[in-house]
């Protein structure tokens, strides 16, 4: 890994003071001690990029076409605007960079990137000379290698304090440091009267501890992970006896307003009291910093943007912000104090009016032009079609075809892998959840592929992650608390009401939302949710989940089935896996993936969702809301269980959800297979009866090229048999892993 220092030795940029401070007093360089009752003050900007996903050109790949909405390349005009309103300035990155979109997939796993080679983002970002950058927990998505490769593409110095290799002992006394933890910085300043001085700013950065289990494929036996504040409790002190002024902490973390815990995710509330820190750069829940959104939590001043006191800002995600910092500081008695301080964030579009407030920078589009433009060559290649649009703009109150695809393929792929294993004849279930669903994301952060041909584009719109797939065996008693959590996306509705009542909970993770295939359920939200977000038990008598049926039969508590799921939450979840124990395939192969296998399989698919999940019904007088895509006023699936009522200030379309008796009905148990229709899956072509005349005595076998896009099951159908048997027949050890140019054998009839 990359972990050298950077003493910074950068020009410094030059300009008027945004907001100069003008005090009389003689310059002084550091070193000297500062006239008695004065002290020499400087202004210090620090800047913050976090959450970027890979999105260095505003452009949107799902939709193909360019955005004013995100994007580094329009962030790096705001940078560099920003350092021009101030000369004493610092740039850091807060992780989650080179994951997220699909140019960071067709960096990773189409055309991998190589040593020597430097990463797009890499490319992008060592043009506004960042001073540190920490990581996120999606830099481990692809394992620590490609992280390593990554990495060494970077002119900036990496950090990270909370991430320890696994040396086999239990002694954490000797514990030792995958990356840098910290770095001292040393830079020049220039105070308000043109004196410079010497200022050493320490740099330390924090990834989450589930890291371990998000990504416990590539992680396990590697590396341990700490918690986050007890490691600034242990490395601040040091750092300030190794002559740290000032110390900035950049915990890829968010804020949550909870009691503490060990190991916690989002920590940013306690770690703000860690003595010494003087700055707090945080990210990974994709928020902006300060703003009313945080009113009333605890410890919060948004005026100046602090928390406890302390500087804070985080700047949103995929370059939609820019958050920066700016410090006072005193020269008090030779040592340097924060005596003042204001938290922005700059945004590159102005959302209420629907307008860009800067230009892209032509020097970052120009470095990554010729990656952006093998990305969608990539990402316009075909797949198959689709019989009708699907979109994911009711997704969270209905059963939705964005969902029913990646359920039907996961579906199809785990019953193909457990057939001759000792869970073969279980039943399959496959749990999916909305990706896109508008949130914190907002009105345009919805899935919507027009009828006609899919490309590979629109199946990474509806699976966003690079998950593989995995399966778990549970009861039915663990499925009914699954979806008891997963229901916590709603909040509760008082049914005595005439008042309007919203009905999301945007606090719950959309990608939480676990829909669950091949069972039949409503949801009542007039009801209290049984589990928290993070899966806390909140109400132990509620019951949310109701007319949970297999086959058209109440399900029974201790039978057994397999949920086919992804890696993140077979890993992570206690619900998906109560015990640890309950992974039976964990696979190496993509769900993105199979969800293309799937579909050019099938070649043209019926998109249909199969309505195996419902909202129950209320009454007739409740008057319950929800907010979607205004593209969602033309849709036609609005007249049957909304109707639009206005557009809301954020640039939402406000439904109402009709709740009554007469229009909530149960599901209905689906009287065809989950797998498309159109056309129909082929049966097995039937043996041709024994012939009466004479027939050579030695059939001669055949033999198949495979081309690009085919599978085993497409080349079996083409031959008339079964990919089973041609499996069998090549001795393949993975019939899923064929590549184009590669001999298949094909057994005689």
């Amino acid at each position: 890994m990359k972990e050298a220092f950077l003493l910074v030795n950068k020009s410094v940029w030059k300009g008027a003071l945004a907001a100069a401070i003008t005090v009389s007093l003689g310059a002084m360089p550091f070193t000297a001690m500062a006239d008695a009752g004065a002290g020499n003050t400087v202004q210090l900007r620090i800047m913050e990029t976090s959450d970027l996903h890979v999105n260095m050109m505003n452009y949107d790949y799902f939709a193909d076409k360019p955005t004013d909405e995100y994007g580094f390349a329009k962030t790096a005009t705001l940078i560099k605007k920003a350092r021009e309103e101030a000369p004493n300035s610092l740039l850091f990155d807060n992780g989650d960079l080179i994951q997220g979109n699909p140019l960071g997939d067709y960096v990773a796993t189409v055309d991998k990137l190589k040593q020597g080679e430097t990463h797009p983002v890499y490319k992008a970002m060592n043009l506004l000379n960042y001073d540190a950058g920490n990581l996120g927990n999606h830099e481990f998505n692809y394992g620590l290698s490609f992280l390593d490769t990554s990495l060494a593409g970077a002119d900036f110095p990496y950090v990270n304090a909370n991430i320890y290799k696994v040396d086999g002992d239990k002694d954490e006394t000797n514990d030792v440091n995958l990356f840098k933890p910290y770095l001292i910085i040393d830079k020049e300043v220039t105070d308000s009267k043109g004196a410079k001085h010497k200022l050493k700013v320490g740099v330390i950065g924090f990834v989450p501890p589930q890291i371990t289990t998000w990504d416990k494929a590539h992680l396990e036996g590697k590396v341990i992970v700490k918690d986050i504040v007890k490691t600034a409790e242990k490395f601040v002190p040091e750092m300030k006896a190794k002559g740290a002024d000032i110390i900035v902490a950049i915990p890829h973390s968010g804020f949550e307003d909870i009691p503490q815990s060990e190991l916690m995710e989002n920590s940013v509330l306690y770690l703000s009291k860690v003595a010494g820190i003087n700055a707090i750069l945080f990210g990974h829940a994709h928020k902006v910093f300060p703003d009313k959104s945080f009113e009333g939590k605890t410890g919060v001043d948004l005026a100046k943007g602090t928390i406890n006191g302390v500087p804070a800002v985080e700047p949103g995600f995929w370059g939609n912000n820019l958050g920066i910092i700016d410090l006072t500081l005193e020269n008090k008695d030779g040592k340097w104090a924060v005596v003042d301080s204001k938290s922005t964030v700059k945004p590159i579009f102005d959302s209420v009016n629907k307008v860009p407030l800067v230009e892209a920078d032509k020097a970052v589009v120009d470095a990554v032009k010729e990656d952006h433009e093998h990305t969608l060559a990539y990402v316009r290649g075909p797949v198959g079609k689709t019989t009708a649009s699907i979109n994911s703009w009711f997704a969270l109150v209905q059963d939705d075809p964005s969902i029913q695809i990646v359920t039907n393929a996961q579906k199809w792929y785990v019953e193909k892998q457990l057939q001759g294993t000792e869970y073969e004849g279980l039943p399959v279930l496959s749990a999916g959840a909305p990706f896109k669903a508008g949130g914190r994301q907002g009105p345009n952060y919805y899935t919507n592929i027009q009828a006609g041909d899919i490309a590979i584009k629109n199946v990474a719109d509806l699976y966003l992650y690079s998950n593989t797939v995995n399966a778990v065996l549970v009861t039915g008693a663990e499925i009914k608390e699954w979806l008891e959590w997963s229901a916590g996306q709603f909040k509760q509705i008082d049914a005595a009401s005439t008042e309007k009542q919203e009905l999301i909970n945007y606090d719950f993770p959309t990608y939480n939302f676990d829909v669950i295939d091949g069972v039949t359920y409503q949801i009542d939200v007039a009801q209290p949710t049984k589990y928290e977000a993070g899966g806390a038990l909140k109400n132990e008598s509620a019951k949310r989940i109701v007319n949970l049926q297999f086959e058209g039969k109440p399900i029974k508590a201790d039978q057994k089935f397999v949920v086919a799921t992804n890696n993140y939450r077979a890993s992570s979840s206690k619900f998906a896996n109560p015990d640890g124990k309950r992974i039976i395939l964990a696979s190496p192969d993509e769900n993105r993936q199979v969800v293309i296998d799937y579909i050019r399989s099938f070649k043209t698919i019926d998109p249909a969702a199969d309505g195996n999940w419902s909202l129950a019904a209320i009454n007739d007088t409740v008057n319950v809301t929800i907010k979607t895509s205004p593209e969602a006023k033309s849709a036609a699936e609005a007249n049957k269980l909304t109707s639009y009522t206005g557009d809301t200030a954020d640039g939402y379309a406000e439904f109402k959800l009709n709740l009554s008796a007469k229009s909530v009905v149960l599901p209905v148990e689906p009287t065809k297979p989950i797998t498309p229709t159109t056309p129909t899956k082929p049966t097995e072509p039937a043996k041709p009866e024994k012939p009466t005349t004479s027939v050579p005595t030695t059939p001669q076998a055949s033999v198949y090229t495979v081309k690009a896009g085919d599978t085993l099951y497409a080349i079996a159908l083409e031959h008339g048999t079964t990919w089973q048997k041609l499996a069998s027949y090549n001795k393949l050890k993975n019939p899923n892993r064929i590549y184009p140019g590669q001999s298949i054998k094909i057994p005689a009839k």
